[in-house]
Formats: structure tokens, sequence, C-alpha cells
């Protein structure tokens, strides 16, 4: 049967407009996918079984479910399936993709056409005027991808039932969770986005106030797993028990949907969230070891413990063309983008360079631009695929020594003392420090995407200020070490 549906959703992936796949955030589960994911679910005592699919699509989730259970590997005395889809277009293959285990006097399938976060929200909150939902034993969800606006219906719906998030995947996520039964399971494939980040921190807490993780699975490609839709996400797939003890974390990862080369580990929770982070980031290990970053007990300070800042570089150009200009001239100070960064040299002014290299200064342009001084920075931006997602330069006084101002383009991440420039030892410390291979492991374990934003940067742990300051210094003696011999000094930091 799941022959069916996969072809089915070969057919529409390709027919499907994509202004049409943006507007409900709809990306169709591989039949592999569906199977894996319906495979993550432990068996229980649960003799009747009531699964949750919201945002079922064309049914590929609970068909892998029901073929699991017709296969007696369940063990349910009864299965009933609640079957969420809005899209009309979608109701008739959902119905043939579920009509074959009807035949199953065991199986009930109840297709519903309602909005699942109206209907939730109000079965959630008591609605007098809503029937209520039952208590799921299971839940089984591909949700869609797409945020929710400030001042929409679902978002005021959520508010209602508790739920404070911004896309409508960790909506359906987070009501599936509300739904379930105490030991109720949960499976879900969404973006890793959620796992770092100030916008997802009321969701991630809400997760963690209810339910344990108990399987984590990622992976390698951003590329692969929905590759019939075009989607770039990276993509995780969660299992979750409402109510649970939380204990060691399997997780598992492969490069695409085929689950070749599927790896296995186990990792203590502390290893997943940390137990001091406010931010409750979510790590994912994809390797039993554990480097210098880990285990080194003097890397455990704070930016705001160092005394050190960490903004986004102020300057948007789009916003400030008007103040811009292609080289240095009278007036103006310079502008410095990412791409003025080599390493720890900087090629400023940059002849054929794409972006202005200058700002003008004035009384409307100061309070964007920065003290002439040392400073580290790191790019925002990197491409997943890079050798290293953390990149760090500095930034010298000498070189700009024309200049008492400097521009610091949106592109940028600043390392300052309050809005000042640092002492030379500690920027090229802070940058040394940035570039090693072990924070550059460690940030990959919590960031998905291929942002490094100033939040992240300030969740880090650091070595203490003289710590930092003594690398630097023996940076500046090297004349620039090698990275094998950064990562090799950090092992003496104390």
């Amino acid at each position: 049967m799941l022959s069916i549906v996969e072809k089915s959703r070969l057919n529409i992936s390709r027919t499907t407009e994509q202004k049409k796949k943006s507007l409900y955030g709809q990306f169709f589960t591989p039949a592999s996918i569906a199977c894996f994911m319906a495979n993550m679910f432990t068996r229980t005592s649960v003799d009747n079984c009531r699964l949750l699919d919201a945002g079922a699509g064309i049914g590929s989730l609970s068909a892998a479910f029901l073929e699991r259970y017709i296969s007696d590997d369940f063990y349910f005395k009864n299965v009933e399936i609640d079957a969420f889809e809005i899209d009309q277009s979608l109701l008739p293959y959902l119905a043939e993709s579920l009509e074959v285990y009807k035949k199953h006097r065991n199986i009930v399938l109840n297709i519903r056409e309602n909005d699942f976060i109206i209907t939730a929200a109000n079965s959630l909150c008591g609605d007098l005027f809503s029937k209520a939902l039952p208590a799921y034993t299971h839940a089984i969800l591909n949700p869609p991808y797409k945020k929710i606006r400030s001042n929409s219906e679902h978002r005021i719906a959520l508010r209602k039932a508790g739920i404070e998030t911004v896309n409508l995947y960790s909506a359906f996520v987070a009501l599936a969770v509300a739904l379930l039964e105490k030991g109720g399971q949960i499976v879900a494939i969404i973006p890793r986005s959620f796992c770092n980040g100030p916008y997802y921190l009321p969701f991630r807490k809400f997760l963690l106030d209810h339910a344990a993780f108990k399987h984590i699975h990622l992976f390698g490609s951003r590329t692969r797993a929905f590759k019939d839709d075009d989607v770039l996400q990276e993509n995780v797939i969660i299992m979750m028990e409402r109510g649970a003890k939380q204990e060691d974390v399997i997780i598992t990862t492969s490069t695409d949907s085929t689950f070749s080369g599927l790896k296995t580990f186990e990792y203590p929770f502390d290893d997943i969230v940390t137990p001091d982070d406010i931010n409750h980031f979510i790590h994912i290990p994809t390797s039993q070891k554990r480097k210098i970053l880990h285990l080194n007990p003097f890397i455990r300070y704070s930016p705001k413990e160092l005394d050190i800042g960490i903004s986004t570089g102020p300057v948007v150009d789009f916003r400030m063309k008007s103040y811009l200009r292609e080289m240095p001239e009278k007036g103006t100070v310079p502008l410095l983008y990412p791409g003025h960064f080599n390493g720890y040299n900087i090629n400023w002014p940059k002849a054929n360079f794409k972006k202005p290299n200058a700002i003008v200064h004035n009384k409307e342009t100061e309070k964007w631009l920065y003290p002439n001084g040392f400073y580290c920075v790191v790019r925002r931006f990197s491409s997943k695929e890079e050798k290293r997602r953390v990149t760090a330069g500095v930034v010298r006084s000498d070189v700009f020594k024309e200049y008492n101002m400097l521009g610091f383009e949106n592109h940028l991440n600043v390392f300052h003392e309050e809005k000042k420039g640092l002492p030379e030892s500690l920027a090229y410390g802070l940058a040394g420090y940035l570039n090693s291979a072990s924070v550059d492991e460690r940030f990959r374990l919590f960031n998905g995407h291929t942002q490094v934003n100033a939040t992240d940067l300030m969740t880090l742990k650091y070595p203490s200020r003289n710590a930092l300051i003594s690398l630097g210094e023996w940076m500046l003696e090297q004349g620039i070490p090698t990275q094998d011999e950064i990562d090799n000094k950090l092992r003496d930091l104390e």
C-alpha cells in the first residue's frame, strides 16, 4: 500500500505549484522517512491506540504507522486515527490512502477537515462550543513550515492555550504534545532551527517542561530529505514521551532519506541540553569524541563575566545608501564587510569590490559607528558545507590610523568593550579561540542553520579573560600560528 501512496506523493510534488506549497507550508513525507518515523515508536502496554496525524497530507505517515500495526509489531487491540487536513485538494488522496485499511475491523479512521490549530487550542482551553479532542496515545507529524503573524487568528488561539511560538511547525508539535496522555509518544520531522535562537525559546521550554526526548535523528544533508520539494531547510526527527523521566538520548544520523550508513549513539541528556543554559539550546552530538571544549573545566565563562560585549554590526547598508561611498574620500570612514577579511588579514580599501568601502561620518551616522580600536569580528553567514562555521578575524587600529571611527556592516558580529575597542592581545585571543576546531564542533552541535548570530556567540563558554589575553600574546609572538598549533595550545589553557 505504501508504494501507491508514494506514487501519489511524487505526482503531487511534481505538479503542485511552488506558490501553493508555500501557502500551506506543504512538504510531503517520502515513504522511506515515513517508515523510519513509524518505527521510532517504542512498544508500550497500550491496548487502545489513539493516533493523531495533524497535517496528514496524503496519508503517508498514517499509512506507515498502520503498516507496522497490521504486521503485529505494536500489539494494540484497536487503533483509531484522527487525520487532520485542511487542503481540500488533498482529501481524495488521503481518503484513498487510508481506505484499504478499513477492511481491518480493529481500525477506525477519522478524516477531519478542521483547522488543527484552532480545533486543538479550543479543546485545550475547554471551549464550550467545541467538541473536546481525546487524549492521544501516539502522534506522528510532518507539520507545515510557515511563519505565524503576531496578530493572526492562529497566534491568538495558541496564546489562549498557553503556547507562544512563531511557526506553524512548532505550533503543531506543541499542541500535539499537549494533547497526549501521560506516557503518550510523539514522532515529528521538523526543521532544526528550533534547537537554538531566541524565537524558539518558549517552544523549547514547553517541550522540556512537558515531555522527555528519547530519540533524535539528524540528516547529514540539508537538501536530500525532501529533495522532491526542493527543501533546503535542515531537518531532524524527534521522538518524545509525554510526562516521562528524562534519561539518556539515542542519536542516529544518516546522509539522506535512504538511511544508508545509519549510525547510532547514546548520550547523557546533559550533553543535549546543558543544565545551566537559560536558553535551553538543544545540541545534537554526532560523534562519540568529546573534544577539549567539553572536557576543559577552565572554559566556563560567559562574555558578560569577561566584561565583553557582542553586537551585530549596526550598519544596514540598504537603509543608509545615501551615506555609502565606493571608495574612501574626505569626510568618510572605513565601512567593513566580511569580504574585507581574509583570515587574520584585512584587505581595505578593496578595489573592484561589489560593496562600498566607506561611509560618511556626520551627525546622522555617528550613532552607527564605533571608535577606532582593536576588535574581534565573526562573519554572520556561511554555507553548511564550509570547513568552518565560525570564522573570526581581528580589526587592527593601526591599519586605520588615519580614522577615528569605523563602520561595521550588518553581516559581521563585533566583540567589544562598551562599544569601544579591546586590548590587542584580547582581540587576538578571542579570534584564536573562536577559530579553534573545538569551538566549531561545539557550535555545529546546536546550530542547524548557516547563521552565526550574536546570541549564539553569547551562549558559548569562553576561557578566562587572562587566559584569552595569554593566548593572544602567544599568537602575536608566533606571528599567527597554524590551526593545529592553536588547537594544541587550547589544551594548556587554565
